[in-house]
């Protein structure tokens, strides 16, 4: 399956998942898509919670939201500092409201709470934070992969296969 133009951003942030940040962007990589990552500084290095780094493309600041079809977001303790930034939760309104695709995967789900668009919706997180996501009005199950709509949503790592492929699946659907 070919995505090729189709555009991913992914946010990050220091101490995110080191597994949920590469293997999706690898796995859209490998589809076509046209993947970035963009942080609050362009110029730093970012490093996972095994240290594995990360260097941004673009700081949020250069980011035009509009030119992306997908926006990703990692977990690990990144996704509690990623939603302190009003440049984050601006791009997951965005997408949100254009019903562009959001993924988001194990402490991600903090992000979208932040932005406001969990109520009523369908989604799974890490476990840990079931009681975040039920409180803002989430209906939260516990399953590897969960869709509704245009937001796709996992638990943690061993999940990351069948995240991965649900992904590109939906990627795929914006080229035909």
């Amino acid at each position: 399956m070919s995505v090729t133009e189709v555009k991913v951003l992914t946010v990050i942030e220091d101490e995110f998942e080191d597994l949920e940040l590469w293997y999706p962007h690898y796995r859209l990589q490998e589809t076509g898509a046209i993947c970035h990552f963009a942080a609050k500084d362009a110029n730093k290095i970012y490093t996972g919670k095994y240290g594995v780094p990360c260097k941004p493309d673009y700081s949020f600041q250069q980011i035009n939201i509009e030119e992306y079809d997908a926006l990703l977001i990692p977990g690990g303790w990144a996704p509690d500092k990623l939603r302190r930034y009003d440049e984050v939760l601006s791009m997951v309104n965005y997408m949100d409201q254009q019903q562009k695709l959001i993924g988001q995967i194990c402490h991600a789900g903090w992000v979208l709470i932040s932005a406001n668009i969990v109520q009523g919706r369908k989604v799974t997180s890490t476990p840990g934070i079931k009681d975040d996501m039920e409180n803002a009005g989430a209906i939260w199950h516990n399953e590897e992969v969960v869709v509704d709509g245009h937001i796709v949503s996992s638990r943690r790592p061993p999940d990351l296969p069948a995240y991965g492929k649900t992904l590109a699946e939906k990627l795929g659907h914006l080229t035909k």
